[in-house]
């Protein structure tokens, strides 16, 4: 018998001619798959990445809906899975969940304690195999193309005993998913959470992707859903009932990748050193702000968090962006290039809130953001010249406050501008 014919344990990884349980372990998790041994692209997904981590930090949250986000007002970053039983889910507003699920724990997210928890989850991959492309803090793609002999058995068993050593190390779970490409093994993953290993080999993948959804294909949201379920194309089957150059002629460069991803075609490559693209922070509040004025204390804040993320990730950007999102959810984008990069958080400020002074007054919004684009090395920022003098003393008046706050805490030392208006008042416009 071969061994991609046997069933794999993902408790003990011993093999087992039984397809029922180990017969080493008693362990029903078994992995049985003819194509098991010869995929090696995977990708991985910590099951409720925020949610794990607090539940793990605090056992009393383990058997009570846990929902992780902002105030009433926000919306809801990620939740436990007993919250999602009753129907919350990731991105939903605040509002609507604590309706679903009004009994539900609601924590903050804490960005720097998943930050370390996700950076300790990616060093055990690259312990797997150097290929390694994050796609955000809690998943990545994976390619083990190779690694077989450096780890004593195949991607698959491979795969099994980091899922195990992740849970006994780190105290969290993940899924996976296993196949030929970055498509399908995303697909894969989402089959059977939490705690999932999930296969997507090549004999199977034209059927498999027949009997889903357009909208389960990557990258096609609900308006483009809506698109092609007006041209009655509802199901991948229907997709692969259509050639090509009809699928292009009726929805140009996006035919083309859906004929192809219908058919489970993706070369994309797992690329372990994508480039950050954007710096940004931003905000939603607890009740919608109109006038300008009283946004430019949080604008402040923002622009000194952009600053702060800048410099960790030794960074500057020549392109501000201003993200607003208005009290009906419409969001307005505005940006604006700078004749030099900066990683400088008052020139942050002072070019986004140039572009907040620009926009129609009497709009009442719900979020602000700030962001910095075009990035480059540091060395090419705030210099300053005869022309910009300023840029020399203001970055020197930055560095000061960072070794202040570094040594003191974030609150040892600000600016007047951060400060906000007394609770209950808004500033005049």
């Amino acid at each position: 018998m071969a061994d991609d014919e046997t069933s794999l344990c993902r408790d003990c990884l011993s093999r087992s001619a039984s397809p029922l349980r180990c017969t080493a372990c008693g362990s029903p998790r078994l992995l049985a798959h003819p194509e098991r041994d010869q995929l090696c692209i995977a990708h991985v997904d910590c099951d409720a990445f925020f949610a794990a981590v607090e539940q793990r930090d605090n056992p009393a949250l383990r058997n009570n809906p846990l929902i992780i986000g902002g105030g009433k007002r926000g919306v809801v970053s990620t939740c436990c899975y007993l919250a999602r039983t009753y129907g919350v889910r990731s991105a939903m507003p605040m509002f609507k969940a604590l309706q679903l699920c009004p009994h539900a724990t609601v924590l903050k997210p804490d960005i720097q304690k998943y930050s370390r928890v996700g950076r300790e989850v990616r060093q055990l991959m690259r312990e797997m195999t150097p290929l390694v492309e994050p796609l955000s803090i809690d998943e990545a793609f994976l390619d083990l193309t190779g690694t077989a002999l450096l780890h004593h058995g195949a991607p698959a068993r491979t795969l099994a005993g980091f899922a195990a050593r992740v849970e006994r190390e780190l105290g969290i779970t993940v899924s996976i998913g296993l196949s030929h490409n970055k498509f399908l093994a995303k697909m894969a993953s989402d089959l059977d959470k939490p705690r999932g290993f999930s296969i997507i080999g090549r004999a199977e993948t034209l059927a498999f992707l027949a009997a889903r959804s357009v909208g389960s294909i990557w990258g096609v949201g609900k308006v483009a859903e809506a698109r092609l379920n007006k041209a009655g194309i509802r199901m991948i089957a229907d997709l692969q009932q259509l050639d090509e150059i009809e699928l292009m002629r009726r929805f140009g460069q996006d035919g083309q990748r859906l004929y192809r991803l219908s058919r489970g075609i993706d070369t994309r490559a797992v690329e372990p050193d994508q480039d950050t693209k954007s710096v940004s922070a931003e905000t939603t509040f607890d009740t919608d702000i109109v006038a300008h004025q009283a946004l430019l204390p949080i604008l402040w804040r923002l622009s000194e968090k952009v600053h702060a993320r800048l410099v960790k990730q030794e960074l500057a950007g020549a392109t501000i962006t201003l993200k607003l999102k208005t009290a009906d959810f419409h969001i307005r984008t505005r940006a604006r290039s700078l004749p030099a990069p900066t990683q400088l958080a008052k020139r942050i400020y002072d070019h986004a809130r140039g572009l907040l002074a620009a926009e129609p007054p009497g709009v009442a919004y719900r979020l602000i953001g700030v962001g910095v684009t075009g990035l480059c090395d540091p060395a090419l920022a705030d210099k300053g010249d005869l022309v910009d003098v300023a840029a020399t003393r203001e970055a020197a008046t930055e560095k000061a406050i960072d070794r202040l706050r570094d040594r003191f805490g974030a609150a040892a030392v600000g600016r007047g501008i951060g400060l906000a208006p007394p609770k209950g008042r808004t500033p005049p416009a």
